[in-house]
C-alpha cells in the first residue's frame, strides 16, 4: 500500500515534486511562497514548450528548525511543461539585476486538460502562461543556506 508524501517529510532533503493537478500545485505554490528570483534567472523555452525559473525559495518545509540552524534558503528550480504561451504584466526584464518575489501560484482549468497559469508578483507583476497540461516540476539544486536577511518573510497586514 502506498502513502501520500507529507509536509515534514522534507524536513533534510533535498525536495524534488510534482505537479499534475491544482491540488498538487498548492503543495508546491507554499513551498515556493517568497521565493526570490532576479529576472535573468527566468526562461521561456518556446521550442521544448518549458517555462523555468532559478530561484532563490525559504525552506517553509524546515521553518520549525529555524532556532537550531538559522532561517535557510536553497536554490531550487520552477519548471513548467506543455506551455503554449507566455504573458507578462509589470515585468521589467530588460534589467537582469531586477530581483522578483513570488507571492503565489494559480492555476485556472479550461478544457482537456489545458489551462492558465499565474504568478503573481510583488509588486503588482505578475507572468501568465497558456499550459496544454498542468505538469510543474519543483527540484532543489543546492544545499540550504542561511538566509542572508536572517529572517523568515513576513507579510505585515
Amino acid at each position: 500500500m502506498t502513502e501520500d508524501a507529507r509536509f515534514e517529510d522534507g524536513k533534510e532533503a533535498p525536495l524534488r515534486l510534482k505537479a499534475l493537478d491544482a491540488d498538487d500545485l498548492t503543495v508546491i505554490a507554499a513551498l515556493v511562497q517568497d521565493a526570490v528570483f532576479p529576472a535573468s534567472e527566468m526562461r521561456w523555452d518556446r521550442k521544448a514548450r518549458r517555462f523555468a525559473l532559478l530561484l532563490n525559495r525559504y525552506r517553509w518545509e524546515d521553518a520549525e528548525n529555524s532556532v537550531r540552524h538559522g532561517h535557510e534558503r536553497v536554490q531550487a528550480v520552477l519548471a513548467f511543461e506543455d506551455v503554449m504561451r507566455v504573458q507578462s504584466q509589470g515585468v521589467d526584464k530588460s534589467d537582469p539585476e531586477m530581483v522578483f518575489s513570488l507571492l503565489s501560484i494559480s492555476f485556472t482549468p479550461g478544457e482537456d486538460g489545458a489551462g492558465r497559469v499565474e504568478l503573481t508578483l510583488a509588486g503588482d507583476g505578475a507572468i501568465a502562461f497558456e499550459v496544454e497540461a498542468l505538469e510543474v516540476i519543483l527540484r532543489d539544486v543546492t544545499r540550504p543556506y542561511v538566509a542572508p536577511s536572517g529572517k523568515a518573510p513576513t507579510h505585515p497586514e
